[in-house]
This record gives C-alpha cells, structure tokens and sequence, in this order.
C-alpha cells in the first residue's frame, strides 16, 4: 500500500482545514439567525408595549438575555421632568426599574454633540469614573460597554446602555451598524409610547389648573379604597373649597379668578407627597387623596394648606392682590379603624359605595367648616 505523496497530503490536510472552516461558518451562521429572529421577537414585543412600564420592563428584562448581557440600563432626557411626573402619576413604581436614570441635558449623556455631526455608539473598555452615570449600580466584573444614542430625527432622547463581562465583546474597532438599528427602534417606541401617555395624561387633567380631573379622582379613589384594603393601609380624603369665590370673580373678573384657582392649587401641592392626588371637581371645590395617612395625619396636613393659602395675598396677572382664605373637610377611609371581623364585612360593600360615603364624609365635614366661619379646617366625626 502506497504512503499519498506530500502534495497529496497536503491537498488532504487543505481540505481538513476547509471543512472546519465551513463547519464553523455554518455554526456562526446558525447562531446569527438565532439571535437575529430572537431580535425580530424582541422588536415585535416592544412595539407592542402599551404603556411606558410594560416597555421599559421589556427592555430590561428581555434585552439582557436574547443579547448575551450583564447589564442593561436606559438614560432619558427630561429636561423639566415631564416624563417622569406623568408617568409616577400615572402609576409607574420607578422602584421597579433601578436602571432607568433621568437627566437634564442631552450633554450629560457624554456623547459629541457637534452640530455638524450626528452623535454615533461609544463602545469600549468599562471605566467606572466615566461611566458611573450610565451604570450607577454596575455588577462585578463588567468589563466592556456600548453606549448607544437614542434619536428621533435629530433629537437626542436618550442613551441604551449595554454592558458586557467580556472584554472583547464591545471594542471600538467594532461596527456599530447593529446596536444603532437597535437604538432606533427603542427611540421610536419610547417616543410613542411617551406621546400615547402624555396624551392620556392631559386627557385626565383639568386644563386650566393642571391638576387631576373629577374622572381621574374617580377613577383613582376607587383604585386606592381596594389597594388600602389589600394591603391594610390608611386612606383620608380632603375636600376643599375656596372662600368666597363668587366674590373674587365679580371684584377682579374671571381672568383673576383663574389667577387664584391656578395659585390656590400651587399651594396646596406644595404641601402634598408625590404619592398623594389633588383633583378639581369642579368651580373652586378640590378634592385630596392622602395615601397612607390617618385623620390626624390628614388633618395636620389640611390645617398646613389652609394657613399657606390665608398666608400671603395672591398676586394676579393685572398687578392687582386679593386674599384669599379656603375651607377643608377631612375624612378617613370608612373601613380603617374598625376591629377584625368587621373589616372582613366591609370588604363586601361595593368600592364605588365606599368611594361616594369617603368623599360625602369629607363634603359633610366642609360645609361644617363654612357653616363655622370658613377658613377652617374640620374632621369628619
């Protein structure tokens, strides 16, 4: 048996070494259409999100896995807050999602912001001076990131985080062709899913106050009375009304009337929690939920408001003052203070009835107040 020539063999080994390299072309190939239908679910999920917290939630908790990654975290630009305001009223627990940061200015996301150029990823090395802001809470061992802009148009609206324990996964010799789609498409689901929330906001809010709307309050108290109940805490209920508000109106006019509601709701907000609600029902008669809060907690607060309000006169757009004084009633949910086995009988009375006697308890204690002289505040007994 004759040995194969050199050239043989080495026509052998050539073809050894092209079978490899297909077998593991193959294998790459494989595992690209993998991740890339994985994406392709991914995007599906997102742009199906209805509301900011089922999107942010889908980013974190499915990005980090169909992509292989340590960390994600999300930063927006929110120059005045709007979006985190609107969206903690509507009901976001930003508790929930450690790695979503807000910032001020566009500039604090660290890429170049030349006019001429459109900001592009920075990818490389982790380097926790520079990029503590990205990562406030950065698991052990992270090693590469890949921060990537979040345009809409020419607007920057924020930066996808992307962090990496291998050090070879984000470099900047790296295209960036892929994480950039990426970032497209979180941008322009965050843009509408921002725009679908404002809009149910405004949709929810008194327009000349900015506060809460009587069908919000609705809505809202009903949601709170079985909450307080599930989870055993205390609700109170404000109800407030501005003294003497016909008078206002005929001596200063409408336009001074809506000064002092506009003003009024500014003071008593001020007094408030973020977790708290002030809503206008109508006129210039406001109502307050207090979350977890008793009728002596409720009370404290109320007489706060009332003397804020009576403090200072409220100065009107035509130059002119007026003062100003409102009347409170408080009320606390009906179901707090009774023993055990009442609680358990109560819980079979209709929300919505227990929501009209909470609001009519507080109502009650305000025409008390009125009927006392106004500015006043007076507890439901």
């Amino acid at each position: 048996m004759h040995e194969p020539s050199a050239s043989t063999r080495e026509l052998m080994a050539e073809n050894e070494t092209l079978r490899a390299r297909m077998a593991y072309l193959l294998e790459q190939a494989e595992r690209n259409h993998e991740i890339m239908c994985r994406h392709q679910a991914f995007d599906l999920q997102i742009v199906g999100a209805g509301s900011f917290p089922d999107l942010i939630s889908t980013i974190f908790r499915t990005l980090p896995v169909i992509s292989e990654l340590d960390i994600v975290t999300l930063s927006l630009v929110d120059p005045d807050a709007d979006i985190y305001t609107v969206m903690h009223r509507l009901g976001t627990d930003f508790e929930q999602f450690p790695h979503l940061m807000f910032c001020e200015h566009a500039v604090e996301l660290g890429f170049d912001m030349s006019p001429e150029r459109r900001p592009r990823p920075l990818l490389g090395p982790y380097a926790p001076a520079q990029h503590c802001a990205a990562f406030p809470h950065p698991p052990a061992g992270l090693q590469s990131v890949a921060l990537v802009p979040l345009l809409r148009n020419t607007r920057l609206i924020g930066s996808l985080n992307l962090g990496s324990a291998d050090p070879t996964r984000f470099t900047p010799q790296l295209g960036t062709d892929f994480v950039e789609h990426m970032g497209s498409i979180i941008a322009i689901c965050l843009e509408n899913v921002i725009s679908n929330e404002m809009l149910k906001y405004i949709g929810l809010t008194d327009s000349l106050t900015g506060v809460y709307n009587r069908r919000y309050m609705d809505r809202r108290l009903l949601e709170e009375i079985a909450r307080a109940r599930r989870q055993g805490y205390r609700l109170s209920c404000m109800y407030i009304d501005i003294d003497h508000f016909k008078r206002v109106n005929d001596t200063v006019g409408h336009q001074g009337g809506d000064d002092v509601l506009r003003e009024v709701c500014g003071r008593i907000k001020a007094e408030l929690r973020m977790s708290d609600a002030l809503g206008r029902f109508g006129g210039e008669e406001f109502v307050v939920l207090l979350i977890d809060a008793d009728l002596e907690s409720a009370s404290t607060v109320a007489q706060r408001i009332r003397a804020s309000v009576a403090a200072q006169p409220v100065d009107l757009s035509s130059g002119e003052r007026v003062d100003v004084t409102v009347s409170i009633g408080v009320a606390e949910l009906a179901i707090g203070p009774f023993p055990a086995q009442s609680i358990e009988s109560a819980r079979d009375i209709a929300i919505e009835t227990v929501a009209q006697d909470l609001v009519a308890s507080a109502d009650a204690a305000l025409y008390q107040a009125k009927a006392g002289g106004r500015n006043k505040v007076v507890t439901f007994a």
